[in-house]
């Protein structure tokens, strides 16, 4: 083996140690997916770190000793619309551009923490494209992805960031299909600042990985912020960088946290929150730098001075700033091209969609319900009600090619979605105020997914709805029971008359759920993937298939176990991971049940897998229904209904009671 390097640290031998007990468990099948995932990132951290500190030590000649100019370094973060706005300060990418130059003679380190692609009005025809460009020509040095950097799915941010000419950086999060960081990030980089060495790391919190609609999170697996800042924070002190720096996309609290408990880490560049905010924490300065490139920050560091002083400057962007021409160019290229993108096809129906207001603002309709189910699969959660107001091209829609034309006169391309929690008292009185004013054609009038239910036309407004033929799923709505309701925000708000919704908890926010015009977008996207017509094929994509519809499946196959499913938001599978490595080698899981057990279980999960892509088939196809999900309920109609119901409920209570017959705590030993 060769001589290591003087600058090679004790994590190496570390690393060496731990892949080769990593090596024994491989052969012995004993090693979990997310181990060998933390095994692959501690070799790739380790081998970026070496390879810096080679290329630094190649490039590096004899100075004469003096001082280290001041590090300068500008940051930004979570920039979407390069228009500027009207009131101060006003933004915009062409004015930022101009102040950003204003410093070139500075030499200053460009540093990014996350959100560029999406979304906005434009990007939503571009995909993100124009960014790429303003990233560069603004001179940035290194970034951190955002959770809005997935919001168009791995293949467009693959193109996205070939597209950029610098690095992007992922330093705890693993893509298990290619055991490398998701979105092909690196796990550090290393700048040179005159003679000294300036270490980055990009590091994100679970709380939005969780939430991306794009991403299995069977596929990934998630390193702790702060045991992966501590532990690739004391590498590159040790390879001999004199001041580490992390970008960071997370909401404060997790900032702080970082802060308090990783002294390897000199300073905190974050994103994801939109205010302009600075704190200091153990001696580390945590720096937000505003949003929407209406601000940034100067930040001026001794690395020369004990304890490396350090001077932060907010900078606005105000309408006194001229305009920068070559930015502007390139904005002024994009602009003109959203006319021409308005044919590109997105997929092909083979049903005609009904969207006229004389329908959808009265009555259930293909068209409602195809994009309801398209929220309830990006969500996960337990159903869907939008205001039909939402929909706004009041015809029919031909079978045939359906273009991004057609989505634009559907429904609006930046419509914020969210999550929230809700009682089924409130459904109820949802429901009720969505049919108040039948049958005049008022967009309050709902259209739903993951819930039917049943009103009476006639009956006094407030009055209509009746609680016993509500159903969430495959069961009948509980008035005290908690569900997780996906819509707008607009009805979260208030509007519409759903007052009360407005103070609802948030599950998911706006910021984490994916616009009601992209999650559309995706699931075309998610369509091409599944029948092989995507560059890339990948298990990360939106969800074609409900929660509530892959559960329906599993009843009908096992009865109501479904062991290993997954649970609401589509997320509890999300492999977490430890870097803590024992003498004796890695903890895993326990030891795998019987092989009977296995056997039967295997088989189930078979079918179920079989069953799911019969589902998902079905969605392909695009041939959207109506299914007597609103009912206008008769006498005669709601008594054949509540015969129904008390059918399904008996039929419950005896398979209930032949499990408990058939289980172990069921059975007695008579001898």
């Amino acid at each position: 083996m060769a001589t290591k390097s003087s600058l090679r640290s004790k994590w190496d031998e570390f690393v060496d140690s731990s892949t080769a007990t990593a090596v024994e468990l491989s052969n012995t099948n004993q090693m979990s997916t997310g181990v060998r995932n933390v095994v692959g990132w501690l070799k790739q951290a380790s081998l970026e770190v070496q390879h810096a500190s080679l290329r630094t030590l190649s490039t590096m000649t004899d100075q004469i000793s003096g001082t280290t100019p001041p590090l300068i370094i500008l940051h930004f973060n979570d920039v979407y619309n390069v228009e500027p706005r009207d009131q101060e300060p006003c933004g915009g990418a062409s004015r930022f551009s101009t102040m950003i130059k204003s410093f070139a003679q500075q030499q200053p380190m460009i540093l990014f923490s996350g959100d560029v692609f999406s979304p906005s009005i434009l990007s939503t025809f571009t995909k993100g494209e124009q960014m790429s460009k303003v990233l560069n020509e603004l001179g940035t040095q290194c970034a951190v992805f955002g959770n809005h950097e997935f919001d168009f799915g791995l293949e467009v941010l693959s193109e996205r960031v070939s597209e950029t000419n610098f690095p992007w950086l992922m330093s705890n999060v693993v893509d298990n299909e290619t055991g490398r960081p998701l979105g092909d990030g690196k796990i550090t980089h290393v700048l040179d600042w005159h003679n000294k060495r300036i270490g980055l790391v990009g590091l994100v919190e679970r709380e939005w990985l969780d939430t991306l609609a794009t991403i299995d999170p069977e596929e990934v697996t998630f390193i702790d912020f702060v045991q992966a800042g501590r532990s690739l924070g004391k590498q590159l002190k040790e390879d001999g960088c004199d001041y580490v720096i992390a970008l960071t996309h997370m909401r404060m609290p997790n900032d702080i946290k970082l802060a308090e408990n990783v002294e390897e880490i000199d300073l905190i560049l974050g994103g994801h929150d939109h205010n302009y905010d600075v704190r200091e924490i153990n001696g580390r300065q945590i720096i937000k730098s505003g949003t929407d490139f209406r601000e940034f920050s100067k930040i001026t560091i001794d690395l020369d001075e004990p304890n490396n002083p350090i001077e932060i400057k907010r900078i606005e962007v105000t309408k006194d700033i001229e305009e920068d021409d070559t930015m502007k160019k390139i904005l002024d290229s994009y602009l003109g091209t959203i006319e021409g993108k308005m044919t590109e096809v997105l997929g092909t129906f083979s049903v005609e969609l009904d969207g006229r207001f004389s329908q959808i603002r009265t009555a259930e309709t293909n068209l409602g319900n195809w994009v309801c189910d398209v929220l309830l699969a990006a969500t996960g959660a337990d159903l869907v009600i939008l205001n039909s107001g939402t929909f706004r091209s009041d015809r029919i829609h031909p079978p045939g090619d359906f273009t991004l034309g057609d989505l634009v006169n559907i429904v609006p391309m930046q419509d914020p979605t969210i999550v929230i929690l809700v009682t089924g008292q409130q459904i109820l009185e949802a429901l009720e105020n969505s049919v108040c004013k039948f049958p005049k054609t008022e967009g309050r009038f709902p259209q739903v997914s993951g819930i039917s239910f049943g009103f009476y036309p006639e009956a006094e407004p407030g009055n209509r709805i009746e609680p016993d033929l509500v159903r969430i799923g495959d069961e009948y709505l509980v008035p005290d029971q908690t569900y997780k309701l996906a819509t707008k925000c607009y009805l979260h708000n208030g509007c519409d008359g759903y007052t009360m919704l407005k103070n609802s908890p948030v599950i998911v926010n706006e910021e984490e759920c994916p616009e009601l015009g992209l999650a559309v977008q995706n699931h075309f996207s998610a369509i091409q993937m599944r029948q092989g017509k995507s560059r890339r094929l990948s298990k990360h994509r939106q969800s074609l298939v409900t929660l509530s519809r892959r559960h329906s499946l599993v009843k009908s196959m096992e009865g109501n176990e479904w062991e290993g499913g997954p649970s609401p938001l589509r997320r509890g599978s999300l492999t977490s991971a430890s870097l803590s490595i024992h003498h004796h080698g890695y903890s895993h899981s326990p030891s795998p049940p019987s092989s009977a057990h296995h056997f039967h279980h295997h088989h189930h999960k078979i079918n179920r897998r079989a069953s799911f892509d019969d589902l998902e088939q079905q969605t392909c196809q695009l041939s959207p229904k109506v299914q007597n999900r609103i009912v206008r309920l008769t006498p005669q109609l709601k008594q054949e209904m509540l015969i129904d119901r008390q059918r399904l409920e008996d039929e419950s209570v005896i398979q209930e009671v032949d499990e408990l017959n058939n289980s172990p705590q069921g059975s007695f030993d008579h001898s």
